[in-house]
């Protein structure tokens, strides 16, 4: 079985003109990072021609499936029945991202098969990650 899942998503774009342009990003989940979540933009569809990934936890995308979530640089929250919505906050501003909410879902579906939520702790391997990084200090 797989260790990796990465779904392509068609995210809108937010912008300050009322037409919202439509743009590739794809969420990737990976069991040696349990918790953790990945939403990568492509170099065309950035600002600075770059490739842009931002990494959250994956319980606050399954929670801003159901209700406003997130403090910090990511927020998520659902927009009427079919919608999520995506918040990145950086220094330079903030996009704002739309996706449907049965993309987001699916993904969640494929993580939650792999690693059951709730169950994520049982991935790590904490003696095998102390050793390595008590062999990188010496």
């Amino acid at each position: 079985m797989s260790t990796v899942i990465e779904q392509p998503v068609e995210a809108r774009l937010v912008a300050a003109a009322p037409r919202m342009s439509s743009i590739p990003a794809t969420l990737h989940y990976d069991r040696s990072d349990p918790f953790a979540v990945r939403m990568t933009f492509p170099a065309p569809a950035t600002l600075e021609g770059v490739e842009v990934c931002w990494t959250f936890s994956r319980e606050l995308l399954v929670a801003g499936l159901e209700g406003p979530e997130g403090h910090g640089d990511v927020r998520v929250r659902p927009y009427g029945f079919d919608r999520t919505v995506l918040e990145f906050h950086a220094p330079e501003g903030t996009a704002v991202v739309h996706i449907r909410s049965g993309e987001v879902r699916r993904f969640l579906k494929s993580t939650s098969d792999l690693v059951p939520l709730g169950l994520e702790h049982l991935q790590l391997d904490l003696d095998r990650d102390l050793a390595e990084l008590m062999r990188d200090a010496c």
